[in-house]
């Protein structure tokens, strides 16, 4: 099920958002060498995969005249990107691939003078859902058996990107529902999170359908529960947290934003250039493989987004005690 507009909206409490049209307009403006194409966080995860997926639609429909160059920089919660970003030399060369640490990260580091209606909106690509995860080995198949396990076990461990990140705060929330007592290590990426659970290093994960899914497609996952807002079409048996009785779903944004004090020719080369590959076939093959909603946003909807976002992000951090 692709998520819709009215869904979406709904679930995140954000104003209507109007479906635009695309246009292709020539631009005067082209990069004179190549696009620092900032990663907000480590190599492997879903950031990583969607950015470099990016560059080779770019590349193998030429569609620069200047090659995008990968850039992880996921230290300190996304912190690292959001000061490259901020502090460049060069903002009409700079751009970032985001995720909901775009919004948590500045409310959790104040002291980073981080405003982010002051970056460049560019590209709403579309948004991830998360997915409670277990081992094979582990023997649980049902999220009531999960539920049952980790109240009888006196220490159960699970791995995230980290406190204040977005698998932190749903799984802070599935923990104040159901009255769990979990033990949380943070990781540097999804990418490592799904690798641990792989090695049975911890014994649960909340990640994306992208970083689970070779470990799911090879029988070592299981997942338990979709914390989207109806079942997704590659999971029709795994229930949604809204059928267990919890008005809670949880998304992830992957978006493309540029640098604050981008030049507005830049800025309309860049959106021009991520219409295209929004558009592509293979962009679209991408959105469905990977189990992502398409979510189609112009500069304005993106910064109404943002937003709407700050204030949700807000009030899931409060409840944590953050």
């Amino acid at each position: 099920m692709k998520t819709t507009k009215r869904t979406f909206v709904t679930m995140m409490g954000a104003t209507a958002l109007a479906l635009t049209g695309f246009a292709n307009p020539a631009h005067a403006w082209e990069p004179t060498k190549p696009i620092d194409f900032v990663i907000m966080a480590g190599a492997g995860g879903g950031a990583d995969q969607i950015a470099r997926f990016l560059q080779s639609v770019a590349e193998k429909k030429d569609l620069t005249n200047r090659p995008l160059i990968p850039n992880n920089k996921g230290g300190g919660s996304g912190a690292e990107a959001l000061i490259a970003l901020q502090g460049t030399g060069d903002p009409d060369h700079t751009i970032l691939v985001t995720l909901n640490s775009f919004f948590t990260t500045p409310l959790r580091q104040s002291n980073l003078g981080i405003d982010i209606q002051t970056f460049t909106p560019i590209a709403m690509m579309g948004v991830d859902p998360f997915v409670l995860w277990v081992h094979k080995d582990q023997g649980i198949n049902t999220f009531e058996e999960y539920l049952e396990t980790v109240k009888g076990d006196g220490e159960f461990v699970m791995g995230g990107t980290g406190k204040g990140q977005e698998d932190s705060i749903v799984i802070a929330y599935m923990s104040e529902a159901f009255d769990l007592d979990i033990k949380y290590i943070p990781y540097d990426g999804g990418g490592a999170v799904a690798k641990d659970l792989a090695g049975k290093q911890i014994m649960a994960t909340v990640n994306n359908p992208a970083e689970a899914k070779g470990f799911y497609e090879s029988g070592d996952f299981v997942p338990l529960l979709a914390f989207s807002d109806e079942r997704m079409p590659a999971y029709p048996d795994v229930p949604t947290m809204k059928e267990k009785g919890h008005d809670f779903s949880y998304y992830n944004q992957r978006a493309v934003v540029g640098a604050p004090g981008m030049s507005e020719e830049a800025a309309e080369y860049y959106r021009d250039l991520f219409t295209k590959i929004y558009e592509s076939d293979e962009w679209q093959a991408y959105l469905e493989s990977e189990s992502l909603s398409p979510l189609w946003m112009n500069a304005d909807e993106q910064r109404e987004y943002w937003d709407t976002q700050v204030v949700r992000h807000t009030e899931l951090l409060a409840a944590m005690g953050e």
